[in-house]
């Protein structure tokens, strides 16, 4: 059963163990049919900084990253369509986004070891209204969310395997990042590291 954290940031909402470990495991192999589709890419920053996450996507749109700029598009850099979004992922949107229009992409994110992200805000969508939510798999993650503008105060929670994460109303558009993982204190990916799904209403 879930339970709802309190975390002091207005809009900001995570229910610890929303997926039960078997729940994790078949999300697990849910997500290994997108790679499958549209293998993991490490994007370029416009600065010509090639990021440390490894990514793909799934929806109408995918987001992507390269010299030209951020931006939301309709194929792999490859060149191909990005798979639909599978319909567990799509459920968990449903029960705890809080609204009714379904997301048009997930971003599949794996930090491997030493991995992290900066802080960054989510605002390259069309509408900045919709809430952002995010899965966590495997291995534990130190988030860490700040104001709406860069420096200030931040503070940090563990993101563990099975939560789920909605930023919405006010906590939409504060900065926000992953400053570790604790790599391999999680059974569940075989070589450890972490998957993130995050879904978003992008276009």
């Amino acid at each position: 059963m879930a339970t709802q954290l309190q975390t002091g940031v207005e809009g900001l909402r995570l229910w610890k163990g929303w997926l039960t470990p078997d729940a994790q495991a078949q999300m697990v192999e849910t997500v290994r049919t997108i790679v499958r589709q549209a293998p993991l890419t490490r994007h370029v920053t416009p600065g010509g900084k090639r990021m440390g996450v490894r990514m793909t996507c799934a929806g109408a749109l995918g987001w992507v990253s390269d010299r030209t700029g951020y931006r939301y598009q309709a194929h792999h850099p490859a060149g191909m369509a990005w798979p639909p979004i599978p319909e567990p992922i799509q459920e968990i949107w449903r029960q705890a986004s809080g609204v009714s229009r379904a997301p048009d992409c997930c971003l599949v994110n794996f930090y491997g070891e030493g991995v992290k992200m900066g802080l960054h805000q989510d605002s390259d969508e069309a509408d900045l209204s919709w809430p952002v939510l995010s899965i966590s798999l495997g291995d534990p993650a130190l988030f860490r969310i700040g104001g709406t503008e860069r420096g200030g105060k931040t503070q940090s929670l563990w993101l563990e395997s099975g939560d789920v994460l909605v930023m919405s109303g006010p906590a939409r558009l504060r900065y926000h990042g992953i400053d570790r993982i604790r790599f391999g204190a999680s059974t569940l990916l075989s070589e450890g590291g972490r998957v993130n799904l995050t879904l978003r209403v992008a276009g």
